[in-house]
């Protein structure tokens, strides 16, 4: 993210099937497979505009892979196990000539690096192993320079304006994760509409007249349903009642909308990463529990997604936020207690958002689920949400 905590690009990782963890496959074989799985294949359905940073390792940029991909949209990590050795600073100044963004990841100052600096676009640190301080010096020696810096492994609200404070441009980490904590009295009328909202359209079966009601009771919300339906190009006459755009629609178009607007009715202060990844966990669930057994029931585990971030983005305890909510008892436990199915779910999509392989693993195991199914779902979802944000952004 940037300074105003908008999301900006993603760092690509890579799993390899059946295992899913890193260890078992050579890592420039790995860069090349996710270069041709996801660059050629679906990164305009996920990334849309965003930027792809991209780890390579030594041998991968000394045989010019890089330069198979277009230098837009894409940034070349240079591993920090790389040795700073001529052969690689003359691959670097040639990829920089031909307009490729570089950067070094997991950045620690030293000599043997200075003479690639002059090429660099970004550095990362990790502020784990080189603490802000120290990040801080460095940052201002290089004060003249056009270097971007990216702080790694930001985690609390605290840490992201301390690295903002010192100079970093770019922030990558949990941090929208904790939440801060600050006393509210009670959920503002607009927040609650909309999550009724939610409750109704995760239901099996719409009750049409209940969704009108809901909506009519907020202005916005009209509005932006009206507009959502005319801008349709297979919209003939211009469509003026609530009930008739409701049933134009249809029930998934109409799912789709009202979680669009939850996303629209965000608060600025808010990154939008959290908003994406909310919706992208109740798709996410809601695709995997008919997997699990007739039993889970896929509104509910819709809804499990959606409200797993509640707490970040209302920054009020969950626990709190979970009374105030009609909602059904094994969402609570789920939420709360990462309880029963649900909660096995909500605890599958952290792992794969956290590339923690073997906790997937683990995790589908015990859910009996196969490691295609939930690679399968996770891809979905992802493309769900990015058609989703797109409609909300055009």
């Amino acid at each position: 993210m940037d300074v105003d905590k908008q999301t900006i690009g993603y760092e690509l990782l890579f799993r390899d099937s059946p295992q899913n963890s890193f260890p078992d496959i050579d890592a420039d074989l790995a860069t090349i497979r996710l270069l041709s799985d996801h660059i050629l294949t679906t990164k305009q359905d996920t990334l849309g505009d965003l930027i792809g940073f991209i780890n390579f390792p030594y041998q991968s940029l000394i045989d010019d892979i890089p330069s198979l991909f277009p230098p837009s949209k894409m940034v070349i990590e240079i591993l920090e196990d790389c040795p700073p050795t001529t052969e690689l600073l003359n691959v670097v100044k040639d990829l920089k000539q031909r307009g490729y963004t570089l950067a070094l990841d997991d950045f620690v100052p030293s000599s043997d690096w200075q003479a690639f600096l002059p090429y660099i676009d970004i550095i990362k640190f990790d502020i784990r192993s080189v603490p802000i301080e120290q990040a801080r010096s460095f940052i201002l020696r290089m004060s003249g320079s056009k270097m971007q810096f990216l702080a790694e492994k930001v985690e609390t609200m605290q840490e992201f304006e301390l690295a903002k404070q010192a100079g970093f441009d770019l922030f990558q980490g949990y941090f929208f994760s904790k939440p801060e904590i600050i006393q509210k009295k009670a959920l503002d009328p607009s927040m609650l509409t909309v999550i009724q909202l939610l409750t109704e359209v995760s239901k099996p079966e719409l009750n049409f007249q209940q969704l009108e009601k809901l909506i009519s009771r907020d202005v916005t919300l009209s509005y932006k349903l009206l507009t959502y339906v005319n801008s349709s190009p297979s919209v003939n006459s211009k469509i003026l009642s609530f009930h008739q755009a409701l049933v134009y629609l249809g029930e998934d178009r109409l799912r789709k909308f009202v979680s669009l607007v939850a996303l629209a009715a965000n608060d600025d202060s808010k990154p939008d990463y959290l908003y994406t990844l909310s919706i992208q966990r109740a798709k996410f669930c809601q695709l995997l529990a008919g997997k699990i057994s007739a039993q889970v029931s896929s509104s509910h585990a819709f809804l499990t997604g959606m409200f797993s971030l509640l707490d970040c983005l209302l920054d009020r305890p969950l626990e709190q936020l979970v009374k105030e909510m009609p909602i059904d008892q094994v969402i609570q436990l789920a939420l709360l207690e990462k309880r029963g199915a649900l909660g096995g779910l909500l605890v599958l999509a952290k792992a794969l958002e956290r590339a923690q392989w073997a906790h997937v693993e683990k995790v589908g195991n015990k859910l009996k689920l196969s490691q295609d199914d939930i690679f399968a779902a996770y891809d979905q979802a992802m493309v769900w949400t990015a058609e989703l944000l797109d409609v909300h952004t055009h």
